[in-house]
């Protein structure tokens, strides 16, 4: 899920069986793999963050997500991610403790203003959702893009995310299992997240790092419809193999090794990111078509 900025991650329940995905639980550090993942701070003129500090005609941080940069000037999440948002500041260090713990990212001028060592490494007003996505049903049309970034001065890519030939997950899924594709999930975000226990309190870790997982093909999920609607894939989410939880939402997988990006992180099943993670998948042909006019 896109995790609220204001205190713990918040988790709304948006339909029966899904929950907008947010971090990395039981995962390994990136260890600079994949440097064009970044986290981006979604801001609105509405104060959702209820900063008392600041005024009514500036931008304020409201939810945070994961994402990949695709080319020089465009940014790919979900589409719960930008939906709502009135601009984006994305950072791509490994390591973005100091970011959480100084909180100049709370308003978006703090957040660009190059003058400071925390600064953003891009921004953009430009955060765009799929023309069919409803944020009722979310899991629907679940991507989305932040584009004409305006890049820091000091930010530059060697590489990029690579979108997926259309039909990918397809051809997968008609693969018998132990000859399939292994996967690599990659976000910031909790964790780890506990429910309430003996009167304690709900708990969770959410240090703002960059996490990657690994994971395997279960098969599809289905939110009615039938094959028509099989809009996302089931990965594997557990200790060994690692796996999705708060905060994460927009995250890439991509196929182990590669750079391609066949699916970004939509949805866990409960709060405590147990159980499996939603991928939604960018294979189809509706989605590269819309995906396309940005991505060059």
């Amino acid at each position: 899920m896109r995790t609220l900025l204001a205190g713990l991650a918040g988790v709304a329940t948006v339909a029966t069986t899904a929950l907008p995905a947010a971090a990395i639980k039981w995962g390994e550090p990136d260890d600079g793999e994949h440097p064009f993942v970044g986290l981006m701070v979604a801001y609105t003129w509405d104060d959702t963050n209820g900063d008392t500090e600041v005024t009514d005609d500036e931008l304020v941080a409201a939810w945070r997500c994961s994402g990949t940069q695709v080319d020089a000037d465009t940014f790919l999440t979900a589409g719960h991610c930008t939906y709502g948002a009135d601009a984006v500041a994305i950072w791509f260090d490994e390591d973005l403790t100091d970011v959480q713990a100084a909180r100049e990212f709370v308003t978006f001028d703090a957040a660009i203003d190059q003058d400071s060592d925390l600064a953003a490494d891009a921004w953009s007003d430009d955060a765009l959702t799929h023309p069919d996505y409803d944020d009722a049903a979310f899991y629907l049309h679940d991507v989305g893009v932040v584009d004409d970034l305006t890049l820091a001065p000091d930010t530059s890519f060697v590489d990029y995310g690579q979108l997926p030939e259309a039909g990918y997950w397809d051809t997968q899924l008609a693969t018998r299992a132990k000859d399939r594709n292994s996967y690599s999930t990659v976000g910031y975000g909790l964790q780890w997240s506990m429910p309430d226990s003996n009167g304690q309190g709900r708990g969770s870790e959410g240090a703002w790092t960059r996490l990657q997982a690994g994971g395997v093909l279960l098969g599809t999920r289905q939110f009615g419809g039938g094959k028509a609607n099989d809009m996302y894939v089931v990965l594997s989410n557990n200790a060994n193999t690692g796996g999705t939880c708060s905060g994460d939402s927009g995250g890439p997988t991509f196929v182990e090794d590669t750079t391609t990006v066949v699916g970004v992180t939509s949805f866990g099943v409960n709060t405590t990111c147990a159980g499996t993670s939603g991928v939604y998948r960018i294979d189809t042909p509706d989605d590269l078509e819309w995906l396309s006019q940005f991505v060059g």
